[in-house]
C-alpha cells in the first residue's frame, strides 16, 4: 500500500524510501554514485558530446554540475575561478555577480524563472539545501544595466531565453530539461540535462564565430 500510494502521489524515490522505513520496511530503491552508473553516465556523457557546439551539463537536485560538454567558452569570460571549479553550481554560476549575472542581459527575468524553478522543487521534497540556494540568488543585487523586470512578455510566456552579453554581442539561448523516464536508482531519478539551443538566428551566428576563434586558437596551439 505504501508504494503503492507514493507511486500514485509520484513521490520522489528518496522520498519513498523514506516513507518504506517509516513504515517499518526495507528501502525499495538503491542510491549509488555517478561513478557506479557506468551505463547511463556513459549515454549522458554522448547525449552532451552530440550537443557540441552548444553548452549542455547534467546536474544533481540541488543544481551541482556534475557533467559538461566544455561548449563554448567564451560564455565564461569574467567568470570567478572558484564558480567555474569542478561540482560549480549552476544557477549560482549564472546569476552571481562574481560569475554570469553582470552580463546577463535580462537578469530579473531570468532570476524569477530560477526562483519559480527552486520554489517548485521546494513544494515537491522540503529540502535545506534548496531554500538557502533559493535565499542566495533572491539576495544577488540587480546589475547596473539590465533590464528592468516588468513581467514576462507573451513570446516568454512560452519560452524564457537566456540572454548573455559578450565580446561577440548578445546571445539568446534556450534550454530544454532531459531526465531519465524510469529511473530505478536515487542519484539517476534526481539528474537532470540541461541543454542550450540558439533562440535566433544571430545567435546562431555569434556561436560559429566563437567556434571557428576556439578552432583557431587549437591550430595555433598545435603548431607552437
Amino acid at each position: 500500500m505504501v508504494t503503492r500510494l507514493a507511486e500514485y502521489l509520484d513521490v520522489p524515490l528518496r522520498d519513498r524510501n523514506t516513507l518504506l522505513l517509516s513504515a517499518g520496511y526495507a528501502p525499495a530503491f538503491t542510491e549509488r554514485s555517478l561513478e557506479a552508473l557506468d551505463a547511463a553516465k556513459a549515454a549522458m556523457d554522448r547525449i552532451l558530446s552530440a550537443h557540441r557546439p552548444f553548452p549542455a551539463f547534467a546536474v544533481d537536485r540541488h543544481w551541482n554540475v556534475i557533467l559538461s560538454n566544455g561548449a563554448l567558452p567564451q560564455l565564461y569570460e569574467g567568470c570567478s575561478p572558484d564558480l567555474l571549479r569542478a561540482g560549480a553550481n549552476a544557477m549560482r554560476l549564472v546569476l552571481h555577480p562574481d560569475g554570469m549575472g553582470s552580463r546577463i542581459v535580462n537578469f530579473g527575468a531570468w532570476r524569477a524563472h530560477s526562483q519559480n524553478v527552486l520554489q517548485r522543487q521546494l513544494q515537491t521534497r522540503a529540502d535545506p539545501v534548496t531554500s538557502a540556494l533559493l535565499a542566495e540568488i533572491s539576495a544577488y543585487p540587480v546589475p547596473p544595466g539590465a533590464e528592468p523586470y516588468r513581467g514576462l512578455d507573451t513570446a516568454e510566456h512560452l519560452a524564457m531565453p537566456l540572454r548573455i552579453a559578450t565580446r561577440f554581442g548578445v546571445v539568446s539561448l534556450l534550454n530544454t530539461t532531459t531526465v531519465f523516464g524510469t529511473p530505478n536508482d536515487v542519484t539517476l531519478a534526481e539528474v537532470a540535462l540541461e541543454m542550450l539551443f540558439p533562440a535566433d538566428d544571430a545567435t546562431a551566428d555569434i556561436v560559429k564565430r566563437m567556434v571557428n576563434e576556439s578552432a583557431s586558437l587549437d591550430t595555433l596551439g598545435t603548431v607552437a
